[in-house]
């Protein structure tokens, strides 16, 4: 955190302009010393200065603009230095090359946005969403980060901090000075309520972090069904795009095939499987073994029936095993003589529709059916405020399981001190999640998946 570290914060390659990123103490002092133009100890923070980088014989390297940004009014809250050149991978690097020389150390992946962190610039979770916003890839990824960076999702946490510090600091009071007679007895039944209401917040927290998952991660969908039956076909022809082999050999699917597409802002990634049906083929077992684990693991199962065959036993096992899975029966080949008895499949699906593939019908009204499964279109213009990240999400659930032990002890009358220290736990636990609490091994592992320059 005491040296200065320098990064090309654009993307390599030929382009107009690529951008050096240098901060740190003497951030300002090194750029200085390799820029022909004005003074930049000199100039005003918020400043841009044309010059000319020059190397250790003061022949120009390019000719470039400088930004200046004085602490703590910066990203990092260091002095901060960002130099514009032309975007050829020759001038960068060079202007790069002579940065190092003059003292900079070249920046680790992340380093950039853990400073900003560090230095109380930003918190975890907004940390976390600045690579959220770099990889979003639709506009309602994009709000959903911008929201994160801004600081609501935050909000929503600190929320919870300052209630949960009234009663720790009303229980404290009720122990250590008793004698007091305006404070208010922290009594069981007082407790109960307040605790409840933390249980339900913590609740609604987590029930709509699912929409963010969805959101940021996309709906994992596997299309499962008996060989032939067309899932080669509906992947295709939801992709828009000749990706899986149709034959009408059956079995042609041994491995999984996959693509993504979108709906109303939302990312499907989609999954072709392999036939499930009994082979001797050692390679098509395999494939079929897989095709049951993806669907174990799939937040959508398109399951689909062949019109023109009937259900076989193993068919209906499996569709007895999907009854608290999220899954629409897709029977596909409606123009052929009809073999199903569909009175059966009544039981086994609230969501049934008849598709030929062949004749590119009813494959709107799939996705339809998908955005209504999803609330999608409901997302899509909801402003998204939610947690969207394993660690938050996996602590939170820690923290829900506490809070509903300490509901059940206030009920068996537990001593108050007990609880006391049990609320202090869940608050503390929740500071991981915004970083006010943190280990140095987390922020290591964190922001090395981040980009070099950011």
């Amino acid at each position: 955190m005491n040296d200065t570290i320098c990064a090309i914060a654009t993307s390599q390659g030929v382009g107009a302009i690529a951008i050096i990123r240098v901060s740190g103490d003497e951030a300002i002092e090194i750029v200085n010393k390799i820029f022909k133009g004005k003074d930049l100890t000199k100039v005003s923070s918020h400043t841009i200065n044309y010059g000319h980088i020059i190397d250790e014989n003061k022949k120009t390297v390019d000719e470039v603009l400088v930004s200046v940004m004085k602490a703590p009014k910066s990203f990092t809250a260091e002095d901060t230095v960002e130099i514009n050149t032309h975007g050829g991978i020759a001038p960068t690097n060079k202007v790069l090359e002579l940065l190092l020389e003059n003292g900079c150390r070249l920046a680790e992946p992340g380093e950039y946005t853990k400073r900003a962190f560090l230095n109380g610039r930003i918190d975890l979770l907004e940390a976390e969403a600045i690579m959220d916003m770099i990889d979003s890839k639709t506009e309602v990824q994009r709000k959903m980060a911008i929201n994160q960076i801004s600081g609501k999702v935050s909000d929503l946490i600190n929320q919870l901090r300052d209630d949960m510090v009234q009663i720790i600091s009303n229980i404290n009071v009720n122990i250590d000075y008793p004698e007091y007679d305006d404070v208010e007895v922290m009594t069981n039944e007082l407790l109960i309520p307040k605790v409840t209401n933390l249980k339900e917040r913590i609740q609604k927290i987590l029930k709509e972090s699912n929409n963010g998952k969805i959101i940021k991660e996309g709906i994992k969908t596997s299309i499962i069904g008996r060989p032939n039956v067309g899932k080669s076909s509906l992947l295709n022809a939801l992709l828009e795009e000749e990706k899986a082999i149709v034959t009408d050999i059956a079995g042609t699917t041994r491995d999984i095939v996959e693509g993504q597409i979108k709906v109303n802002g939302i990312v499907l990634n989609m999954i072709d499987t392999a036939g499930i049906r009994e082979t001797k083929d050692k390679i098509e077992a395999i494939g079929v073994e897989k095709s049951l684990k993806i669907m174990e693991e799939s937040d959508l199962i398109l399951f689909m029936l062949n019109n023109n065959e009937e259900i076989t036993p193993d068919i209906e096992e499996l569709l007895e095993k999907l009854d608290n899975r999220k899954y629409i029966l897709i029977i596909n080949k409606n123009d052929l003589e009809s073999k199903l008895d569909k009175s059966k499949l009544e039981k086994f699906a609230n969501i049934i529709i008849n598709i030929s593939v062949l004749n590119n019908e009813g494959i709107e009204e799939l996705k339809n059916k998908i955005v209504e499964l999803f609330n999608i279109n409901e997302l899509e213009t909801k402003d998204p405020t939610y947690l969207s990240n394993s660690r938050s999400i996996s602590i939170l659930k820690r923290c829900l399981t506490s809070i509903e032990d300490i509901e059940q002890g206030l009920k068996e009358n537990r001593p108050i001190d007990m609880i006391e220290l049990d609320i202090k736990n869940i608050w503390e636990e929740l500071g991981h999640i915004n970083g006010t609490t943190y280990e140095e091994e987390l922020l290591d592992e964190m922001f090395s998946r981040f980009c070099l320059g950011k």
